[in-house]
């Protein structure tokens, strides 16, 4: 059964009411099924009490996978994108996610799929550049 969607308040005393209904002599079974969640999540929550107190109770964010590039090295990127993309090498001025991909392997040493540099450029408010082949091709 999936985690429940809410604050980390309405999680912290959905856990307290359901060690509560513990307190009052009812079974795991029981508990979980007037609460809405699994037994074994009562158990859970029973175990951090005893090993920490009510403070174990507490919800704590998941830190994550660690970044790849911190903000400094975001920001250092930045201002590399911002020299354009003919100073790294490139013939015409597109930033594409495999160009920008190569630029962070070089620069860091990280390799990052041109995929994850797309979400990555969103993060740092960079819109995607699309190249307009007919007005390369077309005069105007």
């Amino acid at each position: 059964m999936p985690r429940l969607k809410g604050s980390g308040d309405l999680l912290e005393d959905r856990r307290r009411r359901a060690l509560a209904l513990w307190d009052t002599g009812l079974s795991l079974n029981e508990v979980g099924r007037r609460m809405g969640c699994a037994p074994s999540s009562v158990m859970r929550w029973l175990r951090a009490r005893r090993r920490g107190g009510p403070d174990a109770l507490r919800v704590r964010c998941s830190p994550g996978r660690p970044l790849k590039l911190g903000w400094g090295q975001r920001q250092r990127l930045l201002r590399l994108l911002l020299k354009g993309a003919p100073a790294h090498g490139y013939p015409t001025q597109l930033w594409t996610t495999a160009r920008i991909a190569e630029v962070i392997r070089r620069e860091f040493g990280v390799h990052y799929h041109r995929d994850h540099v797309g979400r990555l450029m969103h993060r740092l408010n960079w819109s995607p550049q699309k190249p307009a082949l007919w007005s390369v091709t077309r005069p105007r």
